[in-house]
């Protein structure tokens, strides 16, 4: 179920993930910052706890480097006063921060992940946050990927990707379901989709 004690993790909704090119070409799911946007609208609403995160990249020349304009936020979904910024250097947004000392602190034990990018951050956090002990769930319309070439050449759509990645967390690190099912939980507590996260 989720709660007013539930966490929305929104990861890397950074401008330099708009360079398209740099990050494989052929990005999936247009609407995916709109949706976090509609989740983060509900979060805001009800005064539930919510965190940004950041990725500070250490590669000089990647978009989301802390001296490039692209390290700031985008402006739907931009932080407000005294909505907490993680700032993280690698793919998890547990390691190297004090998110899972947050969590701790205030007693939040459930997530909810929507951001940037699927296979990579997203992934990685909700793998995470699932060994754990974090009841975790994925918004599958509010993440989205790029295009990826194999060891081989070959490349893989990001569609394909984003599903993959999804079918890997689903049922063994999150459920993973959609924002309607995340608005319609929030709406009516009472009756809540059962969750379907299974042990290691």
């Amino acid at each position: 179920m989720i709660d007013n004690q539930t966490a929305l993790l929104l990861i890397d909704l950074q401008l330099g993930f708009d360079e398209v090119a740099h990050w494989g070409g052929n990005r999936n799911n247009p609407d995916c910052e709109a949706v976090c946007f509609d989740l983060l609208t509900a979060w805001r609403k009800r005064q539930m706890p919510i965190f940004h995160i950041r990725h500070a990249s250490t590669e000089p020349n990647s978009p989301l480097a802390p001296h490039r304009s692209g390290f700031a936020f985008k402006p739907l979904t931009a932080p407000q006063a005294g909505e907490r910024i993680i700032q993280k250097q690698v793919n998890s947004s547990f390691i190297g921060t004090d998110l899972q000392q947050q969590l701790d602190k205030a007693g939040i034990k459930k997530l909810v992940l929507a951001g940037l990018t699927t296979n990579h951050c997203v992934s990685t956090t909700a793998r995470m946050a699932g060994n754990l002990g974090y009841q975790a769930w994925v918004v599958h319309d509010a993440t989205a990927t790029f295009d990826r070439k194999g060891h081989d050449g070959t490349v893989y759509p990001s569609e394909l990707i984003h599903r993959t990645a999804l079918a890997s967390l689903h049922g063994e690190f999150a459920t993973v379901l959609g924002s309607c099912d995340v608005l319609s939980m929030l709406k009516n507590p009472q009756n809540p989709l059962k969750n379907q996260q299974s042990p290691l």
